[in-house]
């Protein structure tokens, strides 16, 4: 395993050109009504939650929805311009909502090339990492297509669909082993801010990605550069950072 300093790394993620990856925005972002009306259906059909799209947005994703599947409903806006009594368009538009025929599919209705559970490197192992940890991975259950993974407590999830689910699982992984997740069952406890908890996650991500030689590393570099802006990676998160990945590393370090 090469050994790269961890602060020239961290140095290169703030510094070094980056972008912010299109994984971000593939999916149409539904409202909190549609995602729980969703949830509703899927939860009468017994089936599993998972992104949704329609099977147009799935054929472009190189995704084919699987002979029988049922489509899901929910509502759409519209806007339309107002009328007088005597149905002549006036001055002035407004909005309504209409449901069309079923037409989304959620990922567990199509197929295609899933993130497959495999060994990304010789080097390190991620279910050695998990039982060192004590970590659990749960299967995806969002509707948010967009979200790469998420981590509650002393578990997380990656979506089935995710770019780099390596680096995701990094990043879900830093969050839980930093406390991210169990801050505010401490009232005592400071919380650390959204924005510095993407960062030293992320920050994280990106060193692991680098010692392991993974992919995704420019795409990191945006994604930390956007959550931390004009600002810098004080000493207090650079620490919790190098600590964070050392700790990370040597759970699924293979011998």
């Amino acid at each position: 395993m090469k050994t790269v300093p961890f602060a020239e790394l961290l140095k290169e993620a703030v510094n070094k050109e980056g972008i912010l990856s299109t994984c971000y925005s593939r999916f149409h972002q539904y409202s909190i009504g549609n995602q729980l009306w969703l949830w509703d259906q899927v939860s009468q059909r017994d089936e599993q939650l998972g992104p949704v799209a329609t099977l147009k947005k799935w054929n472009e994703l190189g995704r084919k929805v699987k002979k029988g599947s049922k489509a899901y409903a929910m509502l759409l806006p519209v806007t339309v311009p107002k009328k007088d009594k005597a149905g002549k368009k006036i001055e002035g538009k407004f909005s309504r909502f209409f449901m069309p025929r079923d037409l989304w599919f959620t990922v567990h209705q199509t197929e295609g090339e899933d993130y497959v559970e495999t060994q990304v490197t010789p080097e390190w192992d991620k279910q050695k990492a998990l039982e060192t940890l004590l970590i659990k991975e749960n299967a995806y259950e969002s509707a948010d297509g967009n979200v790469q993974g998420y981590a509650s407590f002393h578990s997380f999830a990656i979506n089935p669909v995710a770019v780099y689910p390596h680096k995701t699982t990094f990043h879900e992984l830093a969050h839980i082993v930093l406390g991210h997740t169990t801050e505010h069952t401490m009232s005592d406890s400071e919380v650390t801010p959204r924005d510095i908890r993407e960062v030293e996650a992320e920050s994280v991500a990106y060193i692991l990605c680098s010692i392991l030689g993974l992919d995704g590393l420019k795409e990191s570099r945006g994604y930390i550069q956007h959550w931390l802006k004009d600002n810098q990676i004080d000493d207090k998160s650079a620490q919790k950072i190098f600590t964070c990945a050392n700790t990370i590393l040597n759970a699924g370090k293979v011998a």
